[in-house]
């Protein structure tokens, strides 16, 4: 946190302060009291199952030296404030205006902001101070938080932006003030939300709308409703892709060990380009994060090699482990939708050479009315992709064996399917039926578990 004083932090929140103004906030601003440390501003939420209020005391217990609150409260000074959320995305545009010479950039899609944010920050990083969401904290309180981590010296934001609903990148946007801005994907995350891929489309495309005519939008020419967005912003437009684009992929091959390397074409320029991440879908996400080192400065080898050394951040994507008894497990259940899955069914089979292969699947949760269908098709599309061994975990995934039973009947697949009903179950068939040289894919979206299950594969605990 960039110290301000109390009596600064009602100047600009607007609140009503209770205690001393010069106490310093120069500690991180949290919003669970568990976090808190000395210094810290604790910001005092009331959510549907708790009263940040009520936490106050052990905030002030762990450090904090003041709370942002609706009332006032007895063991720490406080600005008083009609609404905390407000006032929190008030104080992180501040604190942002702080900063001279930041940069600000946004990422949106409906997959890979996460691993493109950690691609991004690792990659800027050797350029200067970088600062980005930590995990997916994407949301309206996430974003604050990561803001309210920079410091004087920090040279670039890189803000994760989640969207649930029409308005919310655009609030996200306004708070933030991004200079560039990256649309990954228009897919199913939130369709039964949403309604539509078009309203995804609209939803995504508020952080482009919200660039200023200097500033560089970055969208990914292959996806034609993200190349649409072009037409909705003022800003230069920046297109990358496999197919097309400003910025290319070609060449593209994955190896053995399921990360992919391609050749990076920007204008008459080529250099090739070998990843650590796992997966062919992967090239996509470097292509955002390329175009946006390149516009700040980089050149084509110093990208190649800070790419070539950026490795997984965020836990559960796609995240390999050897175990002992030569069975690999990846584990990517932190989020799902049709695209991903896919994704990363086609990361399976080409690591398989000549390996047994498993795709343990949970529910893709938030696709509406179309989700059983979606899920059937997923279990078709295994088949067809000659995984040995599908085990379908939880009531919502059960279309998914359905699916692979389907394509039995139509044509000629060796694919095995069975359905268990939760993790437990599945973890007894795994441990039953793994065996050395096993290739283990986990997906899921989060709420459905296999992430937990994955760390439980592997002797791991799961964390959060």
């Amino acid at each position: 946190m960039i110290p301000l004083s109390l009596g600064r932090i009602a100047q600009i929140t607007g609140g009503e302060l209770h205690g001393d103004p010069q106490v310093c906030i120069d500690g991180p601003v949290v919003t669970d009291s568990r976090a808190a440390q000395p210094g810290s501003l604790y910001v005092a939420r009331v959510g549907e199952h708790a009263d940040g209020h009520e936490y106050v005391p052990g905030a002030a217990a762990a450090g904090a030296v003041a709370a942002l609150s609706t009332r006032v409260v007895e063991a720490l000074p406080c600005v008083v404030v009609p609404d905390v959320q407000a006032a929190f995305a008030a104080l992180a545009s501040a604190v942002i205006e702080q900063v001279e010479d930041l940069v600000v950039i946004g990422i949106t899609g409906s997959s890979g902001k996460t691993t493109t944010k950690d691609l991004l920050a690792g990659v800027l990083s050797t350029l200067g101070e970088t600062v980005a969401n930590e995990g997916s904290l994407n949301s309206e309180v996430g974003v604050p938080l990561t803001v309210t981590r920079i410091t004087p010296t920090t040279r670039y934001l890189i803000v994760e932006m989640g969207a649930r609903g029409i308005g919310h990148i655009d609030y996200l946007a306004k708070m933030t003030s991004p200079h560039i801005g990256i649309v990954l994907n228009v897919g199913s995350a939130h369709l039964g939300e949403f309604g539509s891929r078009e309203a995804i489309a609209r939803a995504k495309g508020e952080l482009v709308e919200a660039l200023p005519a200097d500033g560089l939008a970055i969208l990914q020419a292959d996806d034609p409703l993200v190349a649409g967005m072009a037409e909705r912003t003022t800003a230069q437009v920046c297109t990358v892709g496999r197919l097309g684009g400003q910025l290319q992929a070609l060449k593209v091959e994955v190896g053995p060990s399921g990360a992919a390397s391609f050749t990076l074409a920007a204008g008459e320029q080529r250099e090739r380009v070998t990843l650590e991440l796992l997966g062919e879908h992967q090239v996509d996400n470097a292509l955002a994060v390329a175009a946006c080192a390149l516009h700040l400065g980089m050149s084509l080898p110093q990208l190649a090699a800070a790419l070539a050394q950026a490795r997984p951040v965020s836990r559960w994507r796609m995240e390999r482990h050897d175990r002992a008894d030569g069975v690999v497990v990846i584990n990517d259940a932190y989020n799902a939708n049709p695209e991903s899955m896919a994704a990363a069914l086609r990361t399976l089979k080409r690591m398989a050479e000549g390996k047994r292969t498993w795709a343990v699947l949970g529910t893709m949760l938030e696709l509406g009315p179309t989700s059983d269908e979606e899920h059937r098709q997923i279990g078709e599309m295994t088949a067809d992709l000659g995984i040995d061994e599908v085990l379908a975990v939880g009531q919502g995934a059960a279309a998914i064996a359905e699916g692979v039973r389907i394509a039995g009947q139509r044509r000629s697949v060796r694919t095995h399917a069975q359905w268990v009903s939760d993790i437990d179950a599945a973890q007894r068939v795994l441990d039953e039926n793994l065996r050395k040289g096993d290739v283990v894919v986990l997906k899921s979206s989060r709420d459905a578990g296999l992430r937990q299950l994955g760390d439980r594969l592997v002797g791991q605990e799961t964390l959060a």
